[in-house]
C-alpha cells in the first residue's frame, strides 16, 4: 500500500484531470483516489492517467457525507486536494441554491472528515473571483486583498474558504488555500469562453459577447496552475493563502480577436449580447507572493497557450 493517499475532489473536471493526468504518474507511491459527481463539466475519460496502477475512481457527490465517510474508512487518506465545485457564474444567478450546497455544505463535509481522520494536509482550491471587482487602475489583487464577492459563485467561495480557515483556526487542520485567475487549457468544458468561443466559431456560427466586452481577465494556462498546486501543497505554510495568476490582463475582446485571427472568422461572427447581472469588471492576480515564498512563476505565455488550446478543440471538432 503507498505511503502516501491523496483523495483528489473534482478531479474529472477541467484542473483537476489536467492535474492527475501530469502528477499521478510522477508520483507512482502516492496513491491517488479521484472522487468526483461527474456533472456536466466533468468526464471521467479525461484522465488518462486512469490506466496508472495508483489511481482510483469514485463516482462520489461531496454533499453526500455518508459516502464520503465510507471512501475515508476504506482508503485512510493523509490528504485532500478539493477541486470540486460548481464554478459557472451565470449557472449560479440562475440557480444560487445549487452552489450554496456544493461548494459550501461539500466543502464542510469535507472538513469534517478532514479533521474527523486527520489528514496531514487540506488543500482548497479557490478563485481570483472572491475579491470581487477592480477598476482600471486599481492594483492587483493580494492576498491582503479584502474578500468581497459578487456573484453567488464567489460568493460560495469565499463562504468556503472562511469555512477552512476556520478549521485551520479552530481546530489546527493543516490546511492552504490558492485563488486563481482565469484558466483556459485543453479539456476545458465548452460552456466557458474560450473553448465555447473557438467551437462556435469552428462551427461558423456566431460567438455572444457581453455587451462591448471591455471586461478584463487575468489569464492563467492550466498546466502552470496545476504547477502551482502541486508547489503549493507540497511546500505551502499551514494556514496560508496563495495567489495563482498568469500576468496576462486581456479584455474579452481582445481574446475574441485572438479568436477570430485563429478560425480566419471576421466582424460578422461576433454578436454583441446584453451583459451579465453584476458582471465584474476587472480580475487581476499578484502571484508574486507565490514566486518570492515557493519560487513558483508561470511558463506559459498566452499566445503558446491559447494555440495549444486551439488545437486541442480543432482536433476535438
Amino acid at each position: 500500500m503507498p505511503s502516501e493517499c491523496i483523495i483528489v475532489t473534482g478531479g474529472a473536471g477541467f484542473i483537476g484531470s489536467n492535474y492527475l493526468n501530469k502528477y499521478v504518474p510522477r508520483y507512482p507511491d502516492t496513491l491517488f483516489v479521484n472522487v468526483d459527481a461527474l456533472t456536466y463539466a466533468s468526464k471521467k475519460e479525461q484522465v488518462q492517467a486512469a490506466k496508472e496502477q495508483n489511481y482510483r475512481f469514485h463516482h462520489t457527490d461531496i454533499r453526500d457525507v455518508s459516502a464520503l465517510e465510507t471512501l475515508f474508512q476504506t482508503y485512510r487518506p493523509t490528504a485532500l486536494i478539493n477541486f470540486a465545485a460548481e464554478s459557472h457564474v451565470d449557472i449560479s444567478i440562475e440557480n444560487p441554491s445549487l452552489f450554496v450546497e456544493t461548494n459550501i455544505t461539500g466543502t464542510h463535509n469535507l472538513l469534517l472528515l478532514a479533521r474527523k481522520y486527520a489528514l496531514n494536509r487540506f488543500h482548497q482550491i479557490s478563485t481570483d473571483e472572491v475579491y470581487g471587482s477592480l477598476g482600471a487602475d486599481d492594483p492587483s489583487f493580494t492576498t491582503a486583498t479584502p474578500l468581497s464577492p459578487n456573484s453567488p459563485y464567489s460568493a460560495s467561495k469565499a463562504a468556503a474558504d472562511m469555512l477552512v480557515r476556520a478549521y485551520h483556526r479552530t481546530y489546527g487542520l493543516n490546511t492552504v488555500i490558492s485563488r486563481c485567475s482565469n484558466n483556459y487549457g485543453p479539456h476545458q468544458d465548452d460552456t466557458k469562453l474560450i473553448p465555447k468561443f473557438i467551437t462556435l466559431l469552428l462551427k461558423g456560427e456566431k460567438v455572444p459577447l457581453y455587451a462591448k466586452g471591455e471586461n478584463i481577465r487575468d489569464w492563467l494556462y492550466v498546466e502552470d496552475h496545476v504547477d502551482a498546486i502541486d508547489c503549493i501543497f507540497h511546500k505551502g505554510e499551514s494556514g496560508a493563502v496563495y495567489n495563482v495568476g498568469g500576468g496576462k490582463e486581456l479584455t474579452n475582446r481582445a481574446i475574441v480577436d485572438r479568436l477570430l485571427a485563429l478560425t480566419g472568422r471576421n466582424e460578422s461572427f461576433v454578436e454583441h449580447v446584453a451583459d451579465r447581472l453584476g458582471h465584474d469588471f476587472r480580475y487581476s492576480t499578484d502571484a508574486g507572493e507565490l514566486e518570492r515564498s515557493l519560487g513558483w512563476k508561470p511558463q506559459w505565455n498566452f499566445e503558446k497557450g491559447l494555440q495549444e488550446t486551439f488545437n486541442f478543440y480543432v482536433k476535438k471538432s
